[in-house]
């Protein structure tokens, strides 16, 4: 069993490893800081390529081929155009790749994504730039694109303005099609987060961290469904039959009481279930718990949660960094990725990587860990795990969010 009440700030702990195995760590060039864009593809000459967004500033995406997950190699890494600015997104279909762009502060440059083709790994090109900047924009947080023909992201826009300068970025669908020349086809936003709306502004959180979109995933299961994650205004299911007009279907939250910051959504539609994240957000454990929920999801307008992934005692992990939950495995609908409704792969900061058998899901069970030592140089002195991503041969990648680079492993379980 797993040594689950061992401190991880400790800097010479030893890793902690139950049902998974390290088969590599690359640093990225000292660029190892990275986001939550995870995404392989199967490149013209046969290579496996990961794409992998950072978290911030200088770099702006790395490709690793990881054909041989033992010894990963980077063929590809790019630079921002300046430092105000993030590419905490991406996602590929095929061998074209959408990536997220979002400013520190409003009204700055270039905010929206971009298209590139990546049929040759080393030399990316761009195909066009979508525009999302504006006063009161700071582009684009997340994207999902899996289908080779809409962008579905969370976004601002130049002709919106929120209520509450945190209420920045809702939902938005861009047709690519044509990919050099992307359209808006729809939007939406949770009523009262737009000045104008005719429903009052939602009460604010006492850790306020905007009445938002983050994920916005959507499955070929149904493909009119929109699974929208809102932060602190909880999730919603929208009905995008109807692209143009997209309507809600249900809402669930669990805050107050909880601290709001709901993060991903992922369905799990041959069980009638639903995995919901909140992001840890806040260090030392102040914004606790934030944790993985299952919902019965049978009558998708009447969520239920009934149950949550189990965590250790989270005292132990509250002397720096972030602990709790943040990125799930998302089941990404394309042949690249592994696909399962009964193993949820999360990661959880200075928590690491840890995986729950969800076989009945009124008692989810830990069955893996993985808590790498702090990296050199960590400025927590802790891992930051940050995001998980599996491909269909069940390899495991995860990375660290500040310097610590792609970690390769295989699962045991």
């Amino acid at each position: 069993m797993p040594a689950t009440d061992q401190s991880p700030i400790t800097k010479s702990y030893q890793p902690i490893t139950w049902n998974f195995k390290l088969l590599a760590n690359d640093m990225l060039g000292g660029f190892g800081g990275m986001g939550e864009g995870m995404s392989v593809q199967i490149a013209p000459d046969g290579r496996r390529i990961i794409w992998l967004a950072h978290e911030s500033a200088p770099k702006n995406f790395t490709a690793v081929d990881v054909s041989d997950p033992r010894k990963p190699k980077v063929v590809c890494q790019t630079d921002l155009p300046h430092a105000n600015m993030r590419s905490n997104s991406l996602e590929t279909c095929g061998n074209m790749m959408a990536v997220a762009y979002q400013t520190s502060k409003k009204d700055l440059q270039p905010a929206g994504f971009e298209l590139f083709d990546i049929s040759k790994p080393e030399n990316p090109k761009s195909i066009s730039f979508f525009d999302c900047s504006g006063p009161h924009s700071r582009g684009v947080h997340q994207l999902w694109f899996c289908d080779g023909e809409y962008v579905h992201c969370a976004s601002g826009s130049r002709d919106f303005v929120p209520t509450s300068p945190g209420d920045d970025q809702f939902y938005r669908c861009v047709d690519v099609r044509n990919p050099s020349k992307p359209v808006e086809v729809g939007r939406w936003w949770m009523p009262g987060t737009r000045q104008g709306d005719n429903v009052r502004p939602p009460t604010r959180h006492p850790i306020d961290k905007g009445f938002r979109a983050h994920n916005t995933n959507v499955y070929p299961q149904r493909p009119d469904r929109c699974y929208l994650a809102y932060i602190d205004g909880g999730m919603f299911v929208l009905d995008i039959s109807d692209k143009a007009n997209p309507k809600k279907v249900s809402q669930w939250t669990n805050s107050p009481p909880y601290t709001g910051f709901m993060h991903t959504i992922v369905p799990l539609f041959d069980r009638g279930l639903m995995l919901v994240t909140d992001e840890s957000t806040e260090n030392n454990a102040k914004d606790w718990p934030k944790l993985i929920w299952v919902l019965d999801a049978r009558d998708e307008t009447n969520l239920v949660s009934i149950a949550t992934c189990p965590l250790p005692d989270h005292t132990i992990y509250a002397q720096a960094g972030r602990f709790g939950a943040h990125n799930i495995h998302e089941n990404v609908p394309l042949p690249t990725a592994w696909q399962s409704d009964q193993i949820v792969l999360g990661t959880f900061f200075n928590g690491g990587l840890r995986a729950y058998d969800i076989s009945n899901p009124y008692q989810p069970k830990e069955v893996g860990i993985f808590q790498p030592p702090a990296p050199p140089g960590a400025p927590t002195g802790t891992i930051q795990m940050n995001d998980v991503f599996v491909d269909e041969r069940a390899v495991v990648y995860a990375v660290d969010r500040h310097i610590g680079g792609l970690y390769t492993l295989e699962m045991d379980f």
